[in-house]
Protein backbone atom coordinates (compact mmCIF):
# COMPACT_ATOMS: atom_id res chain seq x y z
CA UNK A 1 0.00 0.00 0.00
CA UNK A 2 1.04 3.42 -0.43
CA UNK A 3 0.52 6.08 1.89
CA UNK A 4 0.73 10.04 1.07
CA UNK A 5 1.39 12.26 4.09
CA UNK A 6 1.10 15.82 3.91
CA UNK A 7 4.09 17.23 5.84
CA UNK A 8 8.36 16.24 6.54
CA UNK A 9 8.99 16.59 9.98
CA UNK A 10 9.61 14.64 12.54
CA UNK A 11 5.84 13.22 12.63
CA UNK A 12 5.79 12.25 9.30
CA UNK A 13 9.04 10.82 9.96
CA UNK A 14 7.94 8.36 12.17
CA UNK A 15 4.97 7.24 10.61
CA UNK A 16 6.99 6.73 8.14
CA UNK A 17 9.39 4.52 9.11
CA UNK A 18 6.01 2.65 11.40
CA UNK A 19 4.85 1.74 7.74
CA UNK A 20 7.87 0.09 6.50
CA UNK A 21 7.22 -3.34 8.29
CA UNK A 22 3.87 -3.28 7.71
CA UNK A 23 4.92 -3.26 3.80
CA UNK A 24 3.59 0.63 3.23
CA UNK A 25 5.43 2.93 1.26
CA UNK A 26 5.38 6.24 2.04
CA UNK A 27 5.53 9.35 0.32
CA UNK A 28 6.08 13.51 1.46
CA UNK A 29 4.64 16.39 0.56
CA UNK A 30 6.68 19.19 1.76
CA UNK A 31 8.36 22.75 0.70
CA UNK A 32 12.09 21.53 2.12
CA UNK A 33 13.72 19.19 0.15
CA UNK A 34 16.22 17.87 3.17
CA UNK A 35 13.12 17.96 5.66
CA UNK A 36 13.36 15.25 8.82
CA UNK A 37 10.55 12.93 6.83
CA UNK A 38 12.05 13.44 3.74
CA UNK A 39 15.17 11.87 4.52
CA UNK A 40 13.84 8.35 4.95
CA UNK A 41 10.80 8.17 2.10
CA UNK A 42 9.77 9.38 -1.41
CA UNK A 43 9.39 13.23 -1.38
CA UNK A 44 6.99 15.48 -3.56
CA UNK A 45 8.26 19.02 -3.59
CA UNK A 46 5.24 21.69 -3.22
CA UNK A 47 3.40 24.01 -0.93
CA UNK A 48 0.28 22.42 0.93
CA UNK A 49 -1.82 24.59 -1.56
CA UNK A 50 0.31 24.12 -4.72
CA UNK A 51 -2.36 21.85 -6.52
CA UNK A 52 0.17 20.25 -9.17
CA UNK A 53 2.04 19.12 -5.60
CA UNK A 54 -1.11 17.49 -4.34
CA UNK A 55 -2.14 15.86 -7.51
CA UNK A 56 1.43 14.40 -7.59
CA UNK A 57 0.24 12.91 -4.25
CA UNK A 58 -2.79 11.84 -4.96
CA UNK A 59 -1.96 10.06 -8.11
CA UNK A 60 0.58 7.89 -6.14
CA UNK A 61 -0.94 7.02 -2.69
CA UNK A 62 -3.60 4.88 -1.90
CA UNK A 63 -4.70 7.19 1.02
CA UNK A 64 -3.27 10.00 2.66
CA UNK A 65 -2.63 11.89 6.14
CA UNK A 66 -1.26 14.31 7.37
CA UNK A 67 1.51 15.09 10.40
CA UNK A 68 0.24 18.55 11.42
CA UNK A 69 -3.02 20.15 11.96
CA UNK A 70 -2.13 23.10 10.17
CA UNK A 71 -2.90 21.48 7.10
CA UNK A 72 -5.02 23.93 4.35
CA UNK A 73 -8.45 22.52 5.07
CA UNK A 74 -9.74 23.35 1.08
CA UNK A 75 -6.22 21.14 0.20
CA UNK A 76 -7.20 18.39 2.32
CA UNK A 77 -11.16 18.49 0.50
CA UNK A 78 -9.58 19.15 -2.32
CA UNK A 79 -7.69 15.54 -2.31
CA UNK A 80 -10.63 13.54 -0.59
CA UNK A 81 -12.59 14.15 -3.77
CA UNK A 82 -9.67 11.90 -5.22
CA UNK A 83 -8.03 9.85 -2.89
CA UNK A 84 -8.62 8.24 0.81
CA UNK A 85 -8.07 11.41 3.14
CA UNK A 86 -7.96 10.39 7.02
CA UNK A 87 -8.37 11.87 9.69
CA UNK A 88 -11.52 13.72 8.25
CA UNK A 89 -10.92 17.08 6.91
CA UNK A 90 -13.63 18.05 9.03
CA UNK A 91 -11.25 17.24 12.00
CA UNK A 92 -8.80 19.61 11.01
CA UNK A 93 -11.76 22.61 10.14
CA UNK A 94 -12.43 21.79 13.71
CA UNK A 95 -8.80 21.86 15.49
CA UNK A 96 -7.59 24.64 13.43
CA UNK A 97 -9.83 27.21 15.26
CA UNK A 98 -9.64 27.66 19.13
CA UNK A 99 -13.31 28.90 19.41
CA UNK A 100 -14.64 26.12 16.94
CA UNK A 101 -12.81 23.38 19.14
CA UNK A 102 -13.91 24.86 22.33
CA UNK A 103 -17.35 24.95 20.63
CA UNK A 104 -17.02 21.06 19.42
CA UNK A 105 -16.11 19.86 22.98
CA UNK A 106 -18.95 21.83 25.30
CA UNK A 107 -21.25 20.36 22.07
CA UNK A 108 -20.52 16.68 23.45
CA UNK A 109 -20.60 17.48 26.96
CA UNK A 110 -16.92 17.82 27.58
CA UNK A 111 -15.97 20.29 29.94
CA UNK A 112 -13.35 22.51 29.38
CA UNK A 113 -12.40 26.40 31.05
CA UNK A 114 -14.64 29.24 30.71
CA UNK A 115 -13.78 31.20 27.58
CA UNK A 116 -15.69 34.28 25.25
CA UNK A 117 -15.13 34.85 21.70
CA UNK A 118 -13.56 38.31 21.37
CA UNK A 119 -13.51 40.70 18.17
CA UNK A 120 -12.91 43.73 19.05
CA UNK A 121 -11.49 45.47 22.11
CA UNK A 122 -15.08 46.39 23.24
CA UNK A 123 -15.41 42.74 23.82
CA UNK A 124 -11.96 42.09 25.15
CA UNK A 125 -12.92 44.52 27.82
CA UNK A 126 -16.36 42.93 28.71
CA UNK A 127 -14.80 38.86 28.33
CA UNK A 128 -11.85 40.22 31.44
CA UNK A 129 -14.91 41.42 33.20
CA UNK A 130 -17.01 38.04 33.33
CA UNK A 131 -14.11 35.37 33.06
CA UNK A 132 -11.74 37.64 35.80
CA UNK A 133 -8.13 37.39 35.75
CA UNK A 134 -5.67 35.46 35.75
CA UNK A 135 -6.78 34.26 31.83
CA UNK A 136 -4.96 33.76 28.94
CA UNK A 137 -5.73 35.45 25.57
CA UNK A 138 -4.83 33.27 22.41
CA UNK A 139 -5.09 33.85 18.68
CA UNK A 140 -7.74 31.52 16.96
CA UNK A 141 -5.43 30.24 14.66
CA UNK A 142 -2.13 28.69 14.14
CA UNK A 143 -0.98 28.60 18.02
CA UNK A 144 1.21 25.70 18.69
CA UNK A 145 4.01 24.88 21.45
CA UNK A 146 3.02 27.92 23.27
CA UNK A 147 2.51 29.93 20.23
CA UNK A 148 -0.01 33.05 20.12
CA UNK A 149 -1.00 33.11 23.54
CA UNK A 150 -0.51 35.66 26.63
CA UNK A 151 -1.03 35.29 30.14
CA UNK A 152 -2.81 38.07 32.08
CA UNK A 153 -2.88 38.24 35.62
CA UNK A 154 -3.03 42.28 35.78
CA UNK A 155 -5.18 45.04 34.42
CA UNK A 156 -1.70 46.14 32.76
CA UNK A 157 -0.79 42.83 31.35
CA UNK A 158 -4.70 42.95 29.73
CA UNK A 159 -3.55 45.90 27.95
CA UNK A 160 -0.03 44.51 27.19
CA UNK A 161 -1.80 41.43 25.65
CA UNK A 162 -3.97 43.13 23.66
CA UNK A 163 -1.81 45.14 22.12
CA UNK A 164 0.44 42.04 20.61
CA UNK A 165 -2.69 39.45 19.87
CA UNK A 166 -5.40 42.12 19.55
CA UNK A 167 -7.01 43.51 16.12
CA UNK A 168 -7.67 39.55 14.71
CA UNK A 169 -9.95 36.89 15.83
CA UNK A 170 -8.92 35.79 19.56
CA UNK A 171 -10.19 33.81 22.29
CA UNK A 172 -10.22 34.31 26.19
CA UNK A 173 -9.97 31.31 28.06
CA UNK A 174 -9.98 31.03 32.22
CA UNK A 175 -6.28 30.10 33.88
CA UNK A 176 -7.45 27.07 35.43
CA UNK A 177 -4.99 26.34 38.59
CA UNK A 178 -4.82 22.93 37.22
CA UNK A 179 -2.53 20.37 39.80
CA UNK A 180 -1.05 18.73 36.09
CA UNK A 181 -1.36 18.27 32.60
CA UNK A 182 -2.14 15.24 31.08
CA UNK A 183 -3.05 13.75 27.21
CA UNK A 184 -4.72 11.12 25.85
CA UNK A 185 -3.88 9.30 22.73
CA UNK A 186 -6.41 7.02 20.99
CA UNK A 187 -6.83 5.60 17.53
CA UNK A 188 -10.04 4.84 15.19
CA UNK A 189 -10.09 2.37 12.58
CA UNK A 190 -11.79 2.28 9.16
CA UNK A 191 -14.20 -0.32 11.05
CA UNK A 192 -14.79 1.69 14.22
CA UNK A 193 -12.54 0.14 15.95
CA UNK A 194 -11.22 2.10 18.95
CA UNK A 195 -7.98 1.78 21.19
CA UNK A 196 -6.81 4.16 24.08
CA UNK A 197 -3.34 4.61 25.44
CA UNK A 198 -2.78 5.18 29.30
CA UNK A 199 -2.91 9.01 30.66
CA UNK A 200 0.22 10.65 30.23
CA UNK A 201 1.60 13.47 32.58
CA UNK A 202 2.77 16.26 30.84
CA UNK A 203 5.49 18.98 31.81
CA UNK A 204 5.88 21.91 29.70
CA UNK A 205 8.65 24.12 29.51
CA UNK A 206 8.29 27.66 27.43
CA UNK A 207 5.10 26.18 25.75
CA UNK A 208 6.65 23.34 24.41
CA UNK A 209 6.53 19.43 25.82
CA UNK A 210 9.77 18.95 28.17
CA UNK A 211 8.64 15.61 29.44
CA UNK A 212 6.11 12.92 29.47
CA UNK A 213 5.91 10.18 32.13
CA UNK A 214 4.09 6.85 30.58
CA UNK A 215 1.53 6.02 32.47
CA UNK A 216 0.76 8.69 34.10
CA UNK A 217 1.17 8.45 38.49
CA UNK A 218 -1.14 8.55 40.89
CA UNK A 219 -4.39 7.84 38.61
CA UNK A 220 -8.08 6.85 39.66
CA UNK A 221 -9.39 4.34 37.51
CA UNK A 222 -12.85 6.66 36.88
CA UNK A 223 -10.60 9.45 35.71
CA UNK A 224 -8.91 6.98 32.64
CA UNK A 225 -12.21 5.64 31.92
CA UNK A 226 -13.63 9.18 31.81
CA UNK A 227 -10.79 10.76 29.59
CA UNK A 228 -11.60 7.29 27.41
CA UNK A 229 -15.02 8.24 27.07
CA UNK A 230 -14.58 11.92 25.95
CA UNK A 231 -11.99 10.90 23.47
CA UNK A 232 -14.64 8.17 22.30
CA UNK A 233 -17.21 10.78 22.05
CA UNK A 234 -14.91 12.91 19.57
CA UNK A 235 -14.19 9.95 17.79
CA UNK A 236 -17.23 8.92 16.74
CA UNK A 237 -18.70 12.44 16.17
CA UNK A 238 -16.26 13.00 13.84
CA UNK A 239 -16.25 9.69 11.82
CA UNK A 240 -12.72 9.97 12.46
CA UNK A 241 -9.52 7.28 11.62
CA UNK A 242 -6.30 7.62 12.90
CA UNK A 243 -4.85 8.85 15.85
CA UNK A 244 -5.88 11.44 18.05
CA UNK A 245 -4.54 13.44 21.14
CA UNK A 246 -6.61 15.27 23.30
CA UNK A 247 -4.27 17.62 25.76
CA UNK A 248 -6.40 18.11 29.58
CA UNK A 249 -6.43 20.41 32.56
CA UNK A 250 -6.85 18.06 36.14
CA UNK A 251 -8.01 20.31 38.43
CA UNK A 252 -8.50 17.73 41.23
CA UNK A 253 -11.31 15.10 40.07
CA UNK A 254 -11.88 17.65 37.13
CA UNK A 255 -10.57 16.70 33.52
CA UNK A 256 -11.07 20.01 31.90
CA UNK A 257 -9.99 19.84 27.81
CA UNK A 258 -7.39 22.27 26.73
CA UNK A 259 -7.29 21.07 22.97
CA UNK A 260 -7.20 18.35 20.65
CA UNK A 261 -4.62 17.40 17.76
CA UNK A 262 -5.79 15.57 14.75
CA UNK A 263 -2.72 13.64 14.20
CA UNK A 264 0.26 11.25 15.81
CA UNK A 265 1.24 13.58 19.06
CA UNK A 266 4.31 14.66 20.40
CA UNK A 267 3.24 13.46 23.90
CA UNK A 268 3.13 9.72 23.01
CA UNK A 269 6.33 9.64 21.44
CA UNK A 270 6.63 7.01 24.49
CA UNK A 271 4.85 4.48 22.72
CA UNK A 272 7.66 3.31 20.36
CA UNK A 273 9.05 1.22 23.14
CA UNK A 274 6.40 1.62 26.07
CA UNK A 275 3.40 0.38 24.16
CA UNK A 276 2.17 -3.25 22.86
CA UNK A 277 1.41 -1.10 19.66
CA UNK A 278 3.64 2.90 18.95
CA UNK A 279 0.88 5.55 18.28
CA UNK A 280 2.67 5.77 14.29
CA UNK A 281 2.06 1.99 13.69
CA UNK A 282 -1.55 2.63 15.02
CA UNK A 283 -1.98 5.20 13.00
CA UNK A 284 -0.47 3.55 9.63
CA UNK A 285 -2.73 0.12 10.58
CA UNK A 286 -6.15 2.63 10.88
CA UNK A 287 -5.53 5.25 8.11
CA UNK A 288 -4.82 1.71 5.65
CA UNK A 289 -7.80 0.27 6.82
CA UNK A 290 -5.43 -2.56 8.88
CA UNK A 291 -6.98 -3.75 12.54
CA UNK A 292 -5.37 -2.21 15.53
CA UNK A 293 -2.69 -2.90 17.92
CA UNK A 294 -3.41 -3.32 21.46
CA UNK A 295 -2.47 -0.06 23.17
CA UNK A 296 -1.07 -1.41 26.44
CA UNK A 297 2.12 0.22 28.44
CA UNK A 298 5.16 -1.80 28.11
CA UNK A 299 6.26 -1.23 31.80
CA UNK A 300 6.77 2.40 32.55
CA UNK A 301 8.95 5.38 30.32
CA UNK A 302 9.73 8.95 30.74
CA UNK A 303 9.56 10.67 27.43
CA UNK A 304 12.54 13.74 27.21
CA UNK A 305 12.48 16.15 24.24
CA UNK A 306 15.62 17.69 23.10
CA UNK A 307 14.98 21.17 21.62
CA UNK A 308 17.65 23.13 20.14
CA UNK A 309 20.78 21.16 20.40
CA UNK A 310 21.29 18.18 18.75
CA UNK A 311 22.66 15.72 21.43
CA UNK A 312 25.88 13.30 21.22
CA UNK A 313 24.26 9.91 20.49
CA UNK A 314 27.28 8.16 22.94
CA UNK A 315 26.38 10.36 25.58
CA UNK A 316 22.29 9.69 25.67
CA UNK A 317 23.48 6.24 25.09
CA UNK A 318 25.41 5.86 27.81
CA UNK A 319 22.54 5.64 29.99
CA UNK A 320 21.34 1.53 29.66
CA UNK A 321 18.06 2.93 29.83
CA UNK A 322 17.45 5.27 27.39
CA UNK A 323 16.01 4.75 23.50
CA UNK A 324 17.51 7.74 21.49
CA UNK A 325 15.48 9.29 18.81
CA UNK A 326 17.49 12.01 16.50
CA UNK A 327 15.52 13.33 13.60
CA UNK A 328 18.05 14.58 11.08
CA UNK A 329 17.39 18.17 11.68
CA UNK A 330 20.34 20.44 12.52
CA UNK A 331 20.67 22.57 16.10
CA UNK A 332 18.36 25.90 16.18
CA UNK A 333 16.77 27.38 19.11
CA UNK A 334 13.39 26.44 19.93
CA UNK A 335 13.31 23.68 17.37
CA UNK A 336 12.97 19.40 18.31
CA UNK A 337 16.05 17.73 17.53
CA UNK A 338 15.13 14.84 18.95
CA UNK A 339 13.66 12.91 21.96
CA UNK A 340 14.81 9.79 24.36
CA UNK A 341 12.28 7.62 26.06
CA UNK A 342 13.97 6.04 29.09
CA UNK A 343 12.50 3.02 30.57
CA UNK A 344 11.72 1.33 34.45
CA UNK A 345 9.90 -2.08 35.13
CA UNK A 346 7.57 -0.78 38.17
CA UNK A 347 6.59 2.23 38.89
CA UNK A 348 8.25 2.55 42.19
CA UNK A 349 11.77 2.28 39.71
CA UNK A 350 10.36 4.86 37.69
CA UNK A 351 9.86 7.22 40.45
CA UNK A 352 13.32 6.55 41.95
CA UNK A 353 14.57 7.49 38.53
CA UNK A 354 13.14 10.81 37.36
CA UNK A 355 14.90 12.95 39.89
CA UNK A 356 18.50 12.22 38.35
CA UNK A 357 16.98 11.92 34.62
CA UNK A 358 15.14 15.15 35.20
CA UNK A 359 18.68 16.29 35.76
CA UNK A 360 20.55 14.71 33.38
CA UNK A 361 17.96 15.87 30.73
CA UNK A 362 17.14 19.49 32.28
CA UNK A 363 15.78 22.18 30.01
CA UNK A 364 15.61 25.63 31.51
CA UNK A 365 13.19 28.48 30.53
CA UNK A 366 14.40 30.28 27.84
Amino acid sequence: MKLGILGGGQLGRMIALAGYPLGVSSTVLEPAAGSSAAQVCAHVAGEFDNYQALYELAKGSDVVTYEFENVPVGAARWLAERVPVFPPPRALEVSQERLAEKRFFTSLGIPTPPFAAIETVADFRAAVDEIGLPAVLKTRRFGYDGKGQAVIRTPAEADAAWQRLGGRPVILEGFVPFDRELSLVAARGRDGQIVTYPLVENTHIDGILHRSVAPAPDLGEELTERAADFAARVLAELDYVGVLAIEWFQDGPRLLANEMAPRVHNSGHWTIEGALTSQFENHVRAVCGLPLGRADAVGFSAMYNFIGNVPRAADVLANPDAHLHLYGKSSRPGRKVGHVTLRAGSADELRAKLPEWDERFKRTPS
